[in-house]
């Protein structure tokens, strides 16, 4: 087995990282330019497991998609709304945007297509989604509540549908980013509370740079009318909230100071809002301005870490995949963090309240499990460890943020950062 044993920086930090691009924003982004007429490049887009799946899915169902990763590049041929392939077998590995946005998507096609993964795609559920796009007209199946999906294709007809919110937003994305192409307006009411909000509010945002203007009575009704997505030339990525996460949190372990290059506190991306947790525990945030910068409102941010690092107790229900980062920091802070609000991250790569709690543990540190969050406590001294990582590029990053100050921390199965983040170790190793 792989491991890779991260170092402590026995100093404090003053770096400047750049993260990749957005894997939500890269995939939303290549699924609405398929569906878009003419040619669109992806610039700043993120190269990895998760895109790749996306691009070759695609690719199978006979779009033409060129990559240039020295660039950071990627030019989408639309076709109008049109699938070319009257029958695919898509597999799309561990990848759930790409399971929950194709499993829409194909429903436009005329054919028949299957649609399946790695084994822990086949345990993450996907049955709300079929339930919601079958009164549009969709025709799917499934042996179980998860992938692989067979789907039948002719068109979607529109109309009328209802979805639980407190699973996956990407279920009401997919719905959202298809709806443009079915005959008739499509009208989606959501029958619980919305997690993940802000992932609904960066759907309707690209839609709208696309040309498609969402209704909407708050978080409770949508409405997308029939209308072409406009094609553009070149659509800049922001860098990755998530991935940034981790660099943002690194200062907070270590002290001292990290720049991460362009990403805005003005980024459409929710985990921005993980650095309002960082203010809350002690650290300081500051946005740098370039009036020249690719990105209009700035070109980076600068977190500084505090000697006296608070805990917090905080609702993540709107930005769960920083959860684990903050995992990561909890036990170094004066006082305990509760994490509330995460009872999704359970469906994910894997278990990740299950998996953050053993793990912690094993590091030494108290945690109480809840079945949407935890509490961890502050630890003196943070025992040696091998980590497992479950498949989980996230795991990987949030725990190696711990062998930044503790000694003998490993991380089994490193290269599962290859999902969202392939030089993740190399960015990190610039923080020394």
């Amino acid at each position: 087995m792989e491991l890779r044993k991260i170092d402590p920086i026995p100093h404090p930090l003053n770096a400047s990282v750049r993260v990749p691009g957005s894997k939500s924003l890269t995939n939303r982004a290549l699924l609405i330019a398929a569906l878009a007429d003419g040619k669109t490049t992806l610039q700043n887009a993120l190269f990895s497991d998760d895109s790749r799946y996306f691009a070759n899915a695609l690719r199978t169902l006979g779009f033409r998609v060129e990559e240039d990763e020295a660039k950071k590049e990627m030019s989408v041929w639309g076709l109008g709304g049109k699938i070319p392939a009257t029958s695919a077998e898509l597999f799309i590995g561990n990848a759930g945007t790409a399971a929950r946005f194709l499993t829409a998507f194909l429903n436009l096609g005329n054919g028949e297509y299957i649609l399946d993964g790695e084994p822990r795609m086949r345990e993450r559920p996907i049955a709300d989604l079929l339930k919601a796009l079958r009164p549009l007209g969709a025709t799917l199946e499934t042996e179980s509540d998860c992938p692989p999906v067979k789907i039948t294709a002719n068109g979607l007809k529109g109309g009328k549908t209802r979805i639980a919110g407190n699973i996956s937003s990407q279920y009401l994305s997919a719905l959202l980013m298809t709806a443009p192409y079915a005959d008739t307006p499509v009208e989606i009411e959501i029958t619980t509370e919305l997690f993940s909000k802000p992932y609904v509010d960066m759907t309707i945002s690209i839609m709208q740079d696309f040309g498609i203007e969402v209704e909407r009575e708050s978080y409770q009704y949508f409405k997308v009318s029939p209308n072409p997505y406009s094609p553009i030339p070149n659509y800049l990525i922001e860098s990755d909230a998530s991935a940034a996460s981790y660099f943002f949190a690194a200062p907070a372990i270590c002290g001292g100071n990290v720049h991460v290059e362009k990403i805005s506190r003005k980024s459409i991306q929710g985990d921005i809002n993980f650095l309002d947790v960082l203010a809350e525990m002690g650290c300081t945030v500051e946005e740098v301005i370039s009036p020249c910068g690719p990105l209009a409102s700035g070109i980076g941010i600068v977190i500084t870490g505090n000697s006296s690092l608070h805990g917090v107790d905080v609702d993540m229900s709107n930005i769960p995949d920083t959860a684990q980062t903050l995992a990561a920091i909890a036990p170094f802070a004066s006082s305990p963090t509760r994490i509330r609000g995460i009872a999704s991250a359970r469906v994910k790569e894997t278990d990740r309240v299950s998996a953050v709690c053993t793990e912690l543990t094993k590091l030494g540190v108290k945690v109480d499990e809840y079945e949407d969050g935890m509490t961890i406590y502050p630890c003196e001294s943070i025992q040696p460890a091998s980590i497992a990582t479950y498949n989980d590029h996230r795991m990987a990053m949030a725990f190696s943020l711990i062998g930044l100050r503790a000694e003998g921390v490993e991380i089994e199965n490193p290269g599962c950062v290859s999902k969202t983040f392939p030089n993740y170790f190399e960015v990190l190793d610039k923080l020394r």
